[in-house]
C-alpha cells in the first residue's frame, strides 16, 4: 500500500503554491511530476562526469557509457523484453512511432496494403500512418467505437484481412482512459501474419508490462510521462525485426565504417541512435525506472484505479456535467468530461484560481472529438502522488465553475 503524502515529499514542486493554495497537481496524462531522485540524476552526470559516450577511452566517457547503457538495460527489465538490444532511445514517443513509419513502414508497406488503428489514437499513432498510406498507395482503416466508447471488436475481425499488413493500437486513451483488450487484438492480427505496433505513452507508468507476454512487434513510450525527464523516447523492436530495419537517421556513432563514396553501420539498436544522444536525461530516466519499480506498478494500477472511481463518484453527482469514461472494467486514470454552454478551457482557468491543474483541449485526438460531436474537453489525470483530498479540491473548483456560469 503506498503513501501519496509520503511520496509528495520527493517532489519539490509540491512545495510550489498556485494563487496562493497548495498546489493539485492532475494532468499527469500530459506530463508526470519529477521526483528529487531524478533531477539530481541529471545534475549528478552534469557535476561528476560529463562527457560524450562510446567514443572516449578516458574515465568520465566510460562513466557515462556505462550509466547510459545501464539505462537501456533497466529499460529491457522495466517492460520484460528479452534484451536491452530491443531498445531504441529516441526523443519522445512521436518519433519513436515515425521511426518505425520510415523505417520499418517504407521498406515493408506496398500499394494495396491496409494499417489499421483505432478511434482512439492519439494524432501520434494516426498521422504518421495517414502520411505512410499516401506515400504508398495503401489503404488506412480505423475499428470504430461503441455508444459505450469501448472498442466495436466485432467491426474489428472485419477489417483484418490478408491485406492487414500492421495494426496500430494505443495501450490506454488519453482521452477517455479506455484500456482496449490488447490481447484479442493482437491474437488476432497474427492470423493474418499482420505486424502489431503498441502506443504505451498512457500505460508503460500505470500498469505492469510485459512485452514477451504481449508479444507486440513495436512498443512505444516516452520517459516524460513516468517521472523522467522530457526528451527521451523509447522504441522496443523485436530483434528479429530490428535487425532487418533500415536506419533513417545518418552520421555520428550509428556508423561502422566511412569512406568518401560509401558507409556501413553499427549494430543495432546503436545504428538507430545517430549523433550525440540525450545522455543526461537517458541516465536520468534510468533513475526513474529505479523509483517507480521501488513503489511498484501493481501499486501504482490499484491507487489509479481508487482514485479514479472516487473522481466518477464525486463528478458523476452533477448532471449539467457530461462524462466520458467507458465500462468500468476497462477504465484507466483519466475523466474526459464537459459542461455544455461552457468552454473547456474556462473551466480550466477557473480551476487555476482554485490551484488545480487540469487539461483542457482536443488532446491531440482530433478525430475522436469530431466522433463524439464535441470541440474538447476538460481532463483530470491522475496518479500515484495524487489524493482523494486532490479530488475534492477539484470538486470545490468545478462548484466555482458552476457558480460564476450560474449553471
Amino acid at each position: 500500500m503506498l503513501n501519496p503524502q509520503t511520496i509528495k515529499k520527493d517532489f519539490p514542486i509540491f512545495k510550489r503554491k498556485i494563487k496562493n493554495k497548495s498546489l493539485v497537481y492532475l494532468d499527469s496524462a500530459s506530463t508526470s511530476q519529477k521526483p528529487r531522485q531524478v533531477i539530481k540524476a541529471i545534475s549528478n552526470y552534469y557535476e561528476n562526469f560529463n562527457a560524450n559516450i562510446h567514443r572516449g577511452v578516458y574515465a568520465l566517457s566510460e562513466e557515462a557509457t556505462q550509466a547510459y547503457e545501464n539505462s537501456r538495460k533497466k529499460t529491457a527489465e522495466f517492460i520484460n523484453s528479452k534484451s536491452p538490444e530491443e531498445i531504441i532511445f529516441t526523443r519522445n514517443t512521436t518519433e519513436s512511432i515515425n521511426l518505425v513509419a520510415y523505417s520499418w513502414g517504407e521498406q515493408n508497406i506496398k500499394s494495396g496494403d491496409e494499417i489499421i488503428v483505432s478511434a482512439i489514437e492519439h494524432h501520434s499513432n494516426l498521422v504518421p500512418w495517414q502520411q505512410l498510406c499516401q506515400r504508398k498507395n495503401a489503404k488506412l482503416r480505423i475499428i470504430p467505437l461503441k455508444e459505450n466508447l469501448s472498442l466495436d471488436y466485432d467491426a474489428y475481425l472485419k477489417l483484418l484481412s490478408s491485406k492487414t499488413k500492421l495494426v496500430a493500437i494505443s495501450a490506454t486513451s488519453n482521452v477517455t482512459g479506455l484500456v482496449p483488450d490488447l490481447n484479442f487484438i493482437i491474437k488476432n492480427a497474427r492470423k493474418f501474419k499482420a505486424h502489431v505496433l503498441v502506443d504505451g505513452a498512457q500505460s508503460v507508468a500505470h500498469s505492469p508490462t510485459d512485452l514477451q507476454k504481449m508479444d507486440c512487434d513495436f512498443f512505444a513510450f516516452s520517459s516524460h510521462k513516468m517521472l523522467g525527464p522530457t526528451g527521451v523516447g523509447v522504441l522496443y523492436v523485436k530483434k528479429t525485426i530490428l535487425e532487418k530495419m533500415p536506419p533513417f537517421l545518418f552520421g555520428g556513432d550509428m556508423v561502422r565504417t566511412v569512406d568518401d563514396n560509401s558507409a556501413t553501420w553499427n549494430d543495432t539498436p546503436w545504428n538507430f541512435e545517430a549523433g550525440t544522444p540525450n545522455i543526461a536525461d537517458v541516465i536520468a530516466f534510468g533513475a526513474a525506472l529505479d523509483y517507480l519499480q521501488k513503489i511498484g506498478l501493481k501499486n501504482i494500477q490499484q491507487h489509479d484505479k481508487k482514485l479514479l472511481d472516487y473522481a466518477v463518484q464525486k463528478f458523476s453527482k452533477y448532471p449539467q456535467l457530461k462524462l466520458y469514461v467507458p465500462p468500468k472494467s476497462e477504465r484507466s486514470s483519466v475523466l474526459s468530461f464537459t459542461i455544455q454552454g461552457i468552454h473547456p478551457h474556462d473551466i480550466a482557468s477557473i480551476f487555476n484560481e482554485e490551484g488545480v491543474c487540469i487539461r483542457s483541449g482536443h488532446h491531440c485526438n482530433q478525430p475522436l472529438m469530431l466522433r463524439l460531436k464535441i470541440p474538447a474537453t476538460a481532463r483530470l489525470s491522475f496518479y500515484f502522488y495524487n489524493t482523494t483530498a486532490d479530488i475534492d479540491r477539484a470538486e470545490k473548483a468545478l462548484k466555482n465553475v458552476l457558480k460564476i456560469f450560474k449553471i
